[in-house]
């Protein structure tokens, strides 16, 4: 289970530096917040509870639909938590797990350089 915050950096620049204090990240118009909800959340056999795979499953949606648009994003999992619950006023059970600032990019993405499949896939058994 999961929710999405959706923050409007304008006149809030400074505040939102105590989450993650960049500039590329306070100069984006929007700040996308997921945030999960271990209490609605799909727990397994094993009591894993499942709401940070949900965060992370609609954040990778987000951010592929965003490029798909040619908006610019970065998963950002590096934040402080606590500023984070105290400025977006967070209540008790909600878990801010990852972020990305959403807008137009100001230059060109870079090339990236891709592992190849062998590196990361594997058939049958480790």
């Amino acid at each position: 289970a999961f929710q999405i915050i959706v923050v409007h950096t304008e006149g809030r620049k400074e505040e939102l530096r105590r989450i993650y204090n960049r500039d590329w990240f306070v100069e984006a118009p929007i700040i996308l917040v997921a945030c999960g909800l271990p209490s609605k959340a799909w727990t397994r056999k094993d009591n894993e509870n499942y709401s940070a795979v949900d965060v992370a499953i609609v954040m990778d949606h987000i951010i592929l639909a965003s490029a798909n648009l040619g908006l610019g994003t970065c998963w950002i999992a590096a934040f402080y938590a606590d500023a984070t619950r105290e400025i977006l006023n967070l209540p008790e059970g909600v878990d801010p797990i990852v972020m990305t600032p959403l807008g137009y990019p100001n230059d060109a993405p870079k090339e990236k350089v891709r592992k190849p499949l062998d590196e990361l896939v594997r058939y049958e058994r480790w």
